[in-house]
């Protein structure tokens, strides 16, 4: 028998990314994750309530360098995460075909509509203020200025049935105008997800920027919505609509933008709607001729 037939593969630990590391659950606990069709896949780590918090932490640490960034070096940097994961097509295109029970080209095509949604999105990061901001008309000697700002921290429920090119869809929008997010990705697909984490740690984006936990969304979300250091919450992969209504109870506590479950076609035109829900419109009243 050959030596190459007798070797073991280098089995992967899945672990969470928080604050550009990949730690994993401070509880210590895992979780079988199963194909499409049912067979073990891998064990992932089952997040906790503090990983949430400091996942919420991280992310709070690094929103003053992320939006205090030009955006066209946020627009280079999404640039390069795209790069990085085209980098990766097969890796990606074999976990979304198991994840989702797609055939290979359909997976694939998954995967670079997902690399095509973070170059759209690269580009609209120094145009985005140029259409939504810019002076309005007054009666006084003043310049009225309008500037989309970022809000913050969002907690985001990724979609629990895109495993990739919807995860890339609710994080793309959100960072690429200067928010950080803390992500909980979708309890039964979660593979994708920590291999993005995998792209972002290479890709120059600074740590506490994106945090991904795996886990149980109905443990963690909870915890989320109410933390009173995350500004929004994007809820679009929630599925169970008891647990969408207490976590938008939870969110009304510090007055937290919500955006509530949907389940969008991800392959169609993503539009401007979730980039502008996470902004905030700063006006500036300046006097002239003065």
């Amino acid at each position: 028998m050959s030596t190459e037939s007798q070797r073991l593969a280098v089995r992967k630990t899945y672990k969470l990314y928080v604050g550009g590391a990949f730690p994993r659950s401070e509880s210590g606990r895992s979780y079988q994750v199963h194909s499409a069709s049912g067979d073990f896949l891998a064990n992932a780590a089952l997040g906790s309530r503090k990983d949430v918090r400091d996942a919420v932490k991280a992310a709070r640490s690094a929103v003053a360098k992320w939006s205090g960034a030009t955006a066209y070096n946020r627009g280079q940097i999404l640039y390069r995460v795209a790069e990085m994961l085209e980098g990766r097509r097969e890796q990606f295109a074999a976990e979304v075909s198991a994840a989702e029970g797609l055939p290979p080209a359909e997976a694939a095509a998954l995967v670079d509509a997902a690399v095509d949604r973070w170059v759209w999105y690269a580009g609209w990061s120094d145009k985005l203020a140029q259409v939504h901001g810019g002076a309005n008309p007054v009666a006084g000697p003043y310049f009225n200025l309008s500037s989309p700002e970022p809000t913050g921290v969002v907690g985001i429920v990724a979609p629990a049935g895109s495993s990739l090119l919807g995860l890339v869809s609710v994080i793309a929008p959100a960072i690429v105008t200067g928010n950080t997010v803390v992500v909980l990705a979708s309890t039964d697909r979660p593979l994708p997800a920590v291999t993005l984490g995998e792209v972002l740690a290479t890709s120059d984006l600074p740590g506490g920027v994106v945090n991904l936990l795996t886990g149980s969304v109905a443990e963690m979300a909870p915890w989320l919505a109410a933390h009173m250091d995350v500004n929004a919450v994007d809820l679009t992969g929630v599925t169970d609509s008891t647990l969408a209504r207490e976590l938008e109870v939870a969110a009304a506590e510090n007055l937290k933008r919500v955006i509530r479950p949907s389940d969008p076609d991800w392959q169609a035109d993503p539009g401007l709607g979730r980039m502008l829900s996470l902004l905030e419109i700063k006006t500036v009243w300046h006097p002239k001729g003065v």
